[in-house]
Formats: structure tokens, sequence, C-alpha cells
């Protein structure tokens, strides 16, 4: 079955290509949820004309894209997370955080394009990402995920209120011996 894709469809094609799926698929998911539309020799004349006007705005739309990954080149992202024993993390760093950390680095990608090689790290260390700014440009990206600065833990208590404590207990035990 053919059909003419009006939407990006992961691990199949970009809108508006001209795709060919197996007959069930195209009928129970891509045409309902308006993915797709069936690719009629009438729809594919539109879709020609559409390419045509569309040739020149594409261009603009990927210089965009270009400056965009050349943005990338010089950054230098470090995720802090917290961490427990060793270097596992509580939780997990996601495209998600990756998205937001480039944000505050001025790059602004939404995280649907952004692939983490293995998916969600659970660990602190380099790692490497997959950003897709349009059709025709895609950059790698290295970042790398470091654990958050624990505050230092005093195991000791303050001398003053040990003291304190101590008289305390003292004291009560004095009245103790005295009631009996």
């Amino acid at each position: 079955m053919e059909l003419i894709l009006k939407k990006d469809v992961e691990n199949l094609g970009f809108a508006d290509d001209l795709v060919s799926v197996k007959n069930g698929y195209g009928r129970n998911f891509l045409i309902p949820h308006g993915h797709a539309v069936l690719a009629t020799p009438s729809a594919k004349k539109v879709l020609a004309e559409t390419l045509k006007q569309r040739a020149f705005k594409e261009k603009k739309v990927v210089d965009e894209a270009k400056t965009q990954s050349e943005k990338l080149n010089g950054l230098d992202v470090k995720i802090t997370a917290k961490t427990g024993e060793g270097d596992k993390l509580f939780g997990s760093v996601t495209n998600g955080d990756l998205a937001d950390a480039l944000a505050k680095q001025g790059v602004s990608i939404e995280k649907k394009y952004i692939t983490i090689a293995g998916g969600a790290i659970k660990r602190t260390g380099p790692y490497d990402a997959t950003i897709r700014f349009h059709r025709d440009v895609v950059s790698n990206f290295t970042f790398e995920v470091v654990a958050e600065a624990k505050p230092e833990v005093k195991s000791k208590a303050k001398p003053e209120v040990k003291a304190k404590v101590e008289a305390e207990t003292e004291v009560k035990a004095e009245d103790n011996s005295e009631a009996k």
C-alpha cells in the first residue's frame, strides 16, 4: 500500500514522503491517526506541485538548521545529577534533561529530536547523543553527566549541645537518686 505521509513517523519517513507499507499498518494506524493519506494519482500530482513550491523555502530552513547545529560545536554541557554509591544516579538523565541543558546554553531543540545512545542514562560519565535539527541536518553531540556536590555532613554534635545534654542527664540522674 502506497501512502503519502502528512507527519514525521519514527522509523518510517518524514512529512510528504511517499512510502510503501503493509495494508494493515496503513489502514489501522497511519490513516486513522492522520499520519498519512492514500497515494492516489491525483494526490501524487498535488504532492509534486507542493514539493516544487516548497523547495525554495526548504533551503532557508536547512540553512537555519545548519547554523543551529554549528552552535553545538563549541558547547561543553555538563549535567549534574544526584548520585548514590559509586557512580550510580538516583533516577536517570533523559533526552528531556539534555534539551533543558542545551536551552540554558542557547540552543533550543525539542526533546523528541534528541536520541541518547543507549536510552536513559543511569551512571556518571561522558555520553553521546544524536540531535536532528532537520531531516538533512543531523549532529552528533558529546556531553557529560557529573555527580552533584554532596554537602559535608557533620557526624559529631556541637560540643556545647553535647555538654548541655550530658548536664541534663546528670540532673535527671540526681533527681532519681534523691527520690529514692
